[in-house]
């Protein structure tokens, strides 16, 4: 499911390409074709930067929405797993759609939570290189530009090293809030509250957990698409594309490029299946710690 809802986001970006070529593909040649010495006009730039603008966007759309889709699926085919029942992919498509607004909502407030950390690192740094520079203004030839170009980046660590704790602690405070966005039917609100609520008491326990995901997913992705890259490749090492060789060698680019954006696809699928699919777990790990949820998970599934 994974796979097919960044399929489709991907087919949606080239589509949204393809229109964008059609629209300003005449222009191209004003820009990028002109006689030395001469510089494209406003009026030549300014169709393909609103093209690329809007290319930008609708790809940023789809596939913060692809995300949040995965995201709202794996809580609940790790739902009905844990209560034994089975699934189709139609159910699960549904049941997705319909926790998407909220599981966005849980998204955009927890990025926003963590914006404060990067606002107050961007500020501090701010301060700290603006008193510098007043300071060494103030001086008579005791400090030069090489103490700045030394300090300024021991304070950005300085700085980094006070305020990533913070970021770090807001993370893993809202990670559950997807997943009770998702088994719970709350909203973006009640589920960011129930998150912080379990996760209480347990943090370093769930931050362990969901670094040791994303290492996990990131390395195993990686070695998805270098090894598709490696095999697609390694018949383009060996091939002589000299002379009449041409079509083939464009041919084997292509063959190449293709296999690159479907290793490219798969990684993207595992690296954003397997964290979501922890999340959910660990959410249900810590409501069976937390509020005794296994005789309920029983009695569900029709044990007790």
């Amino acid at each position: 499911m994974g796979a097919a809802a960044y399929l489709g986001a991907l087919l949606v970006v080239g589509a949204a390409i393809g229109v964008a070529y059609l629209a300003v593909g005449d222009d191209l040649p004003a820009v990028f074709d002109l006689p030395a010495g001469q510089e494209p006009g406003w009026d030549d730039i300014r169709p393909l930067i609103i093209a690329f603008v809007c290319v930008w966007l609708v790809a940023m759309v789809v596939f913060v929405g692809a995300s949040a889709l995965v995201a709202a699926a794996c809580p609940a085919v790790v739902q009905e797993a844990v209560l034994g029942r089975p699934t189709t992919i139609g159910a699960l498509w549904r049941r997705s759609w319909a926790r998407v607004p909220a599981v966005l909502g849980t998204v955009f407030l927890t990025t926003a939570a963590l914006l404060i950390p990067m606002v107050l690192f961007f500020g501090a740094f701010l301060a700290m290189v603006t008193v510098l520079v007043a300071d060494l203004g103030d001086l008579d030839g005791g400090a030069t530009a090489s103490d700045i170009s030394f300090t300024i980046p021991l304070l950005l660590l300085l700085a980094a090293l006070v305020i990533l704790p913070f970021g770090l602690w807001i993370w893993v405070r809202y990670s559950l809030a997807p997943a009770a966005a998702v088994m719970e039917g709350q909203g973006p609100v009640a589920s960011m509250r129930r998150s912080a609520h379990l996760v209480r008491g347990d943090w370093w326990r769930m931050f362990g957990c969901l670094f040791a995901a994303g290492i996990m997913a990131s390395v195993v992705g990686m070695l998805i698409q270098q090894l598709l890259s490696a095999l697609a490749s390694a018949p383009l090492s060996a091939a002589d594309f000299s002379g009449e060789d041409s079509a083939a060698m464009v041919g084997s680019l292509v063959v190449l490029l293709t296999v690159v954006i479907i290793g490219q696809l798969i990684s993207q699928a595992f690296v954003s299946v397997f964290p979501p699919l922890v999340t959910a777990l660990l959410y249900v790990d810590q409501r069976i710690r937390k509020e005794n949820l296994a005789p309920d998970l029983a009695r569900a599934a029709g044990l007790g």
